[in-house]
C-alpha cells in the first residue's frame, strides 16, 4: 500500500516583482521521511520552505500540505498542524523555558493571559523538555539563553501540538560547534523518537545534516538541480555542480564533510 505523502509540491513556480524565485520545483514527502534542502545563498530553499509550511502561496504550481492544497484550506488551522522552526522567534518576554514551550499548544508567541495548561498539556512540555536535553535549563529566563539552548527550545515548542511535519529553516544558524553538535544530537533523537514524524530541514552546510537525513534536494538558482535518497543525491560531482565549485565529499559515521578539491579546475560550461 502506498503512504499518502505529507507534502507534495507540483511544478511549483514562485515569482516576485517579475523576478523568478523558484521555476518548476516538485517536491514529495512521505512519513518517516528526513528531506535536507540544500543549495547556496539564493536558491530559493527558504522560499520552499515557506510554501511547505503553508505560510505562502505558489505563483504556479500546487502544493498539498497533510492532504490539503493551498488555496482551497483555512492557512492558521493547517499551520497548527506543521512544526515550523524558525531560528529568528521574535519574543520579546523574558519567559522560562517550559513556558516558551508551553506557546506551542496556543500556537501563540507569548503565554495567553489566564491560560492554563490541561495536565496533559503540562507534561508533554515536561517531556519535550528533557526530550532535548533542557532539563537543568527549563526555568533559565529567554534572555539568557545560548543561541544552541534556544534552538532546541523552538524545536521543543514546535513539538508540542504533535504534528506530522516538521520544518527547520537553518537551525544551526549561530550556533559554535559544541552547540551545532548538541543540535544535530536531539534533532536524531527526534527521528527515532517519533518514527512517522517526517521533516524538511533547509541548511547550505553539509556538515549540518543529520545522520537520519534520508532524501536530499539540490536547489540551484531556484531549479531542482538534483533530489531523491541522501546517497544517490549527495555525491562529490553534484554537489560541486550545485555550489559551482569543486569538492569532495565523504561520509563517516553518517556524517558528511567537505574539502575542496585542491588544484582542481571547472570548466566554463
Amino acid at each position: 500500500m502506498t503512504t499518502q505523502p505529507v507534502l507534495e509540491a507540483r511544478d511549483v513556480d514562485v515569482v516576485r516583482d517579475g523576478t523568478p524565485i523558484l521555476s518548476e520545483v516538485s517536491l514529495t514527502v512521505r512519513p518517516g521521511e528526513h528531506w535536507a534542502l540544500l543549495g547556496p545563498n539564493g536558491a530559493g530553499k527558504t522560499t520552499l520552505l515557506g510554501l511547505l509550511g503553508a505560510l505562502t502561496h505558489p505563483t504556479r504550481g500546487t502544493v498539498e500540505v497533510l492532504g490539503h492544497r493551498l488555496g482551497r484550506v483555512d492557512l492558521r488551522q493547517l499551520r497548527s498542524y506543521v512544526g515550523h522552526v524558525n531560528p529568528r522567534h521574535d519574543l520579546r518576554s523574558a519567559l522560562t523555558v517550559r513556558d516558551v514551550v508551553l506557546t506551542g499548544a496556543t500556537n501563540t508567541l507569548e503565554r495567553v493571559p489566564r491560560w492554563t495548561p490541561a495536565p496533559e498539556q503540562a507534561a508533554q512540555a515536561d517531556h519535550l523538555v528533557d526530550l532535548l536535553g533542557l532539563r537543568d535549563r527549563r526555568a533559565a529566563r529567554w534572555p539568557t539563553l545560548s543561541q544552541g539552548e534556544r534552538g532546541r527550545t523552538l524545536i521543543a515548542r514546535s513539538l508540542m501540538p504533535s504534528p506530522r511535519l516538521l520544518l527547520l529553516d537553518e537551525p544551526a544558524t549561530g550556533l559554535d560547534v559544541a552547540g551545532r553538535e548538541q543540535l544535530i544530537e536531539r534533532l536524531d533523537t527526534l527521528q527515532l523518537t517519533y518514527p512517522k514524524l517526517a521533516s524538511v530541514l533547509v541548511t547550505h552546510h553539509l556538515e549540518e545534516l543529520p545522520p537520519g537525513t534520508t532524501h536530499v534536494m539540490l536547489l540551484r538558482e531556484g531549479r531542482r538541480l538534483a533530489s531523491g535518497p541522501a546517497d544517490e543525491v549527495l555525491t562529490s560531482d553534484q554537489v560541486s555542480k550545485c555550489f559551482d565549485h569543486p569538492i569532495h565529499l565523504t561520509r563517516t559515521d553518517g556524517r558528511w564533510a567537505v574539502t575542496a578539491r585542491r588544484g582542481a579546475r571547472r570548466s566554463a560550461g
